[in-house]
């Protein structure tokens, strides 16, 4: 196995290994250890490659395994169930897959500390039950239960 022919591109352009197409040098990142100055794939399929390898590192899934969990949850997020599901949800202790969710969804789990009992907190504070300390003695306080 040798290497690839290298296809001639006009001045001011560069083929691209990983789509094929031949781009202007502007879509490319610099690299200084290449003969040419340039990485060896264009900016947009990098993107691609660095989406599929945090999916991959971060949650352990494919690309297919993840649509298939959306395809389960009907396309929509586990939470909100209105908003299309484009982030994968998953414990940051365990590294277990939850669910895909939603943006919002997503970071409001994420700003509550992945944390049941404040969310369950934000939940009763959302019923109407605000947290109302009861002092039991100097600086000691009850939580109503």
């Amino acid at each position: 196995m040798g290497r690839q022919p290298r296809l001639a591109a006009r001045d001011g352009y560069k083929h691209c290994l990983g789509c094929g197409e031949a781009k202007p040098i502007s879509e490319w990142h610099r690299n200084k250890s290449a003969v040419d100055g340039l990485a060896t794939r264009c900016k947009a399929c990098r993107v691609v490659d660095g989406r599929i390898g945090h999916l991959k590192r971060s949650c352990g899934l494919t690309e297919a395994q993840r649509d298939e969990i959306i395809a389960a949850q009907g396309g929509l997020c586990c939470i909100c169930q209105e908003a299309p599901a484009v982030h994968v949800d998953h414990c940051h202790e365990t590294g277990r897959v939850r669910g895909v969710l939603c943006f919002n969804c997503n970071t409001a789990i994420g700003l509550l500390g992945d944390d049941p009992g404040t969310i369950q907190r934000a939940i009763s504070y959302l019923e109407g039950n605000a947290w109302k300390p009861t002092i039991v003695a100097q600086g000691v306080y009850r939580q109503p239960s």
